[in-house]
């Protein structure tokens, strides 16, 4: 018996990668106006305590704000935040097309790492910055129905293999 993808899961998959593609590539897009112009105004800078380029552009936007720790700001392991992001649902939307066990359990721990990430930086978002993006908060979304997703076809995998076996 073949494996098949839900066409919910494959819908629901693709909506989600593209949306993060989306909202990953249009921060990196407001990081890098906002170096070259520091009055560049983005579409999601409503106030003082709504701007996604402060965020952006904050210790935070750049390898969780934690690489440069360990490497140099300017290093080109230390890339803004965006950039893993379209890094993670390049993955998760390629790695999506494998009905295979391995890429099922890549898929959620890379999910958890992710949710993980987004707790974070949620966390440094509200406390730390005092700022509401709702970029940010978009992708924290993307992130947990990604999650939510994953977790569904690993048990479905799972189960198939079990009845085939």
């Amino acid at each position: 018996m073949a494996l098949a993808m839900p066409k919910w899961e494959r819908q629901t998959r693709i909506f989600l990668c593209v949306f993060g593609l989306f909202l990953s590539v249009y921060a990196l897009h407001v990081e890098l106006s906002r170096e070259r112009n520091p009055n560049y105004r983005a579409m999601c800078d409503l106030g003082e305590s709504v701007s996604c380029s402060k965020v952006f552009t904050s210790r935070w936007g750049r390898g969780f704000g934690l690489v440069q720790f360990f490497v140099a700001k300017d290093s080109p392991l230390n890339q803004p935040n965006s950039v893993l992001g379209i890094i993670f649902y390049t993955l998760q939307m390629g790695l999506g097309l494998s009905l295979s066990k391995k890429a099922a359990l890549f898929l959620v721990f890379s999910s958890w790492v992710s949710v993980a990430g987004s707790l974070y930086l949620a966390s440094i978002l509200f406390f730390v910055l005092e700022d509401f993006c709702m970029v940010c908060v978009s992708t924290y979304m993307i992130n947990f129905g990604l999650l939510f997703t994953n977790l569904q076809r690993k048990r479905a995998i799972e189960g198939m293999k079990e009845k085939a076996g």
